[in-house]
């Protein structure tokens, strides 16, 4: 497991100033006019037995984990939307507040014979900073905490296990901030911020910070 940190070329700089002057909590809602109201927010079915496997993290911008793990083999879905907080039914404005309680988070559905929750674990951890407190690059706020949510006493087990042998490894030269907590609802974010970088890889923001990523893991 490795976490690599991007380098980006002076253009790239440029063009990342430009993109944090706008707001530091990417209100870049020219991308779709079409907006989520509050009433519209659900939660998510609790799976039945006969369900996918599901794993839920917070690695900062959802649009980025989101981007990432939807192309990894064995994945079957994966949902933008809202976990952890006190406020039923959030929009991404109120998130933005701060003052929700709920982080930025990608729900996970996978098919546990061609991917398992120790790979999914491996890629959460190399495709964020796991030690910025509500932090990853320029943004910033308890929405971006690095987290697990755990659905099973196993996944704990496994995310705690994972969590120590990347802290034993060395590899990372500063502390592993990751909180390891039990899912609560999830939330499903609007419309707009599913499958963010496979409708806009143009976009600014998907240009300068998602792209990179997704090269590191060969997907481009």
């Amino acid at each position: 497991m490795t976490l690599t940190r991007l380098s980006l070329s002076p253009l790239s700089l440029l063009a990342f100033a430009a993109l944090l002057s706008l707001s530091s909590c990417r209100e870049k809602t020219e991308v779709s006019d079409a907006q989520q109201t509050e009433s519209d927010a659900a939660p998510a079915e609790t799976p039945g037995n006969d369900s996918p496997a599901i794993a839920t993290f917070g690695g900062g911008c959802f649009w980025c984990t989101e981007a990432v793990m939807e192309r990894l083999e064995g994945v079957l879905d994966v949902k933008s939307g809202y976990m952890g907080g006190s406020v039923e039914n959030p929009t991404y404005e109120q998130v933005c507040q701060k003052n929700t309680g709920h982080v930025e988070v990608i729900q996970v559905s996978f098919d546990p014979d061609k991917i398992t929750y120790d790979e999914l674990l491996d890629v959460f951890w190399q495709v964020h900073d796991p030690t910025t407190l509500d932090r990853q690059g320029e943004d910033r706020g308890p929405q971006y905490r690095s987290v697990i949510f755990t659905h099973n006493p196993d996944q704990k087990n496994r995310a705690e296990l994972s969590k120590r042998a990347l802290v034993e490894s060395g590899k990372l030269s500063n502390p592993v901030v990751t909180e390891i907590r039990e899912a609560a609802t999830f939330w499903l974010a609007e419309a707009n911020h599913q499958d963010f970088y496979r409708n806009n890889p143009n976009f600014g923001y998907c240009r300068v910070v998602i792209s990179p990523k997704m090269k590191k893991f060969g997907f481009e």
